[in-house]
């Protein structure tokens, strides 16, 4: 088939790059599809208006215009993928690479020109993506390492403070340690969605301050979370003897979704266990008849499965409550001067999860 004239305007009418014409004066007279897409202005708003209103200012498109008269550019009157920017409609500023020459009549003298502009996004977010890919494969390497040693030594920190502490109290240490984990949990899973981003060829950005973006490293599941509904559906015993912590307690986490049951010691808790079903049990550590010990132990025996998190408002465990339930396997335990919710709902998260 012939390449006809008409044909060739219709491939130019529908190409997905950006052509621009403009005549002596440097007003628009023609601007194909593809503009219209990349920048979306309608007709009436480019034609006839000066090309300068496509760029972020006149002295963008006045640099165009001397690298097409500046033989390095490509050749005389003619620029070869020259990088600029061209400003859309919505504001957003849109790298492209011009390629383009200056019109000139039979006299020789300028009669316009017409430039074709590629739309640089794809192409630099895949430079981007590679870069990203590069830092993460070393962020990798350089953080992971650091962090075993850090992981290596709480653990050997753990084990000497039990040696030394003998008849004194080391809940408030364990804590601290419990946090640590925490952190690095929370730091290997940053890198391992930095590997994520390269792997599927995409990332997310949010912002930051003013127009400034950042890259948004955290899980889709946590960026599609809503944070009151993450308990939602999750039923949970909560056993304390001090009345007004129980209800406190029960009220926040029926915001959030929970079926919340409480009992007023160890002995009320077992008996609701044996009458419902619970996906966590809640626990104070100091409570008269049964003490959380006695009750962590009571669960594993009757309901072995059952994720138990301990409460406490002393930093003194004299009766080793704490100690011997670390020891024989219990998850957390959280302070309540007072209770943080935003800890609480994420303790509670990790049990279930374990």
């Amino acid at each position: 088939m012939a390449l006809t004239r008409e044909r060739l305007e219709q491939l130019i009418a529908r190409s997905s790059d950006s052509i621009v014409g403009t005549d002596r004066s440097g007003n628009v007279i023609y601007w194909n599809d593809g503009a219209k897409k990349v920048l979306g202005y309608d007709d009436e708003e480019v034609l006839g208006t000066h090309v300068g209103r496509l760029y972020p200012d006149v002295d963008e498109a006045k640099r165009v215009m001397r690298a097409m008269r500046e033989a390095a550019g490509g050749g005389k009157d003619v620029v070869d993928t020259f990088q600029t920017t061209f400003m859309a409609k919505s504001g957003e500023r849109i790298p492209v690479a011009i390629s383009g020459t200056i019109l000139r009549n039979e006299a020789g003298e300028e009669d316009g020109t017409i430039g074709f502009a590629k739309d640089l996004r794809e192409i630099l977010r895949k430079d981007q993506l590679a870069t990203l890919g590069e830092v993460a494969i070393g962020l990798s390497h350089e953080i992971n390492n650091p962090l075993n040693v850090i992981l290596n030594q709480a653990t050997l920190l753990e084990r000497d403070i039990e040696a030394l502490a003998n008849e004194g109290d080391i809940s408030v240490e364990n804590e601290r340690l419990d946090a640590i984990r925490r952190e690095i949990s929370r730091i290997s899973e940053i890198v391992e969605r930095l590997g994520e981003m390269v792997k599927d060829d995409t990332y997310e950005t949010k912002g930051y301050i003013g127009p400034a973006r950042m890259v948004d490293l955290r899980s889709r599941a946590e960026r599609d979370q809503v944070p009151m509904e993450r308990l939602g559906g999750l039923r949970i015993l909560v056993a304390d003897d001090d009345g007004g912590i129980a209800r406190s307690l029960k009220e926040i986490l029926t915001r959030d979704g929970c079926q919340v049951t409480t009992a007023g010691d160890g002995r009320e808790a077992l008996a609701a266990l044996g009458e419902a079903k619970f996906d966590l049990v809640l626990s104070d550590v100091v409570m008269p008849n049964m003490d959380g010990y006695e009750l962590f132990k009571a669960i594993q025996e009757q309901h072995p499965g059952l994720p138990v998190l301990m409460m406490t408002a002393f930093h003194y465990d004299k009766d080793h409550i704490i100690k011997r339930s670390r020891v024989a396997g219990l998850g957390a335990v959280l302070f309540k001067k007072p209770v943080d919710p935003d800890r609480l709902r994420q303790t509670i998260l990790e049990a279930v999860r374990r």
